[in-house]
């Protein structure tokens, strides 16, 4: 028997929400809430686990998808951790949390995330925040329909743009 139009196969346009959790602590470490759209098979934003995981789920569903994230992203890497001493750091990295981008000599980049901060040092580890973690991905699925051919080309959901007459906008 072919499987239902609802179901989430490839060629399917996919809305749903996650957050991820740690497994030991159950702390949520990321959550999205606003739905986030996808057409199955053409433009996987998540881990392949978590793809496979989905097909043949219908809105409404919810899953759970453990993933070992040093499968995923490797184990942690110590000399990704660096400690600098806090004059040598620009003000506007100096918050727990913050994102910076650094080049190596051998011109890659890595986001690097700042960890700790105290009087005299700053922190950042360039680890993915998920190496070393087992986390659970909850999954709610909310659409599940058949892609437009618009957005089997682009891959995703098709954002309207505002309409505004440009001669209306003036540089700020």
């Amino acid at each position: 028997m072919p499987p239902s139009s609802e179901t989430i196969q490839d060629g399917k346009f996919v809305e749903l929400t996650y957050k991820v959790s740690d497994r030991k602590s159950g702390q949520v470490l990321t959550r999205v809430e606003f739905p986030l759209g996808y057409v199955h098979g053409h433009n996987e934003i998540l881990a392949p686990s978590v793809h496979k995981e989905l097909e043949g789920k219908s809105a409404g569903d919810v899953i759970e998808v453990p993933i070992d994230g040093n499968r995923i992203f490797g184990p942690r890497d110590e000399s990704l951790v660096v400690t600098d001493r806090l004059e040598n750091v620009p003000e506007e990295y100096r918050q727990v949390g913050t994102s910076i981008l650094m080049e190596s000599d051998k011109g890659r980049t890595r986001s690097f995330i700042v960890t700790r901060i105290d009087d005299e040092t700053l922190t950042v580890d360039g680890n993915n925040p998920l190496c070393g973690r087992e986390v659970v991905f909850t999954l709610e699925i909310l659409t599940v329909r058949d892609a437009t051919d618009k957005e089997t080309r682009v891959g995703g959901a098709i954002i309207a743009q505002p309409d505004i007459n440009p001669s209306l906008m003036r540089p700020v």
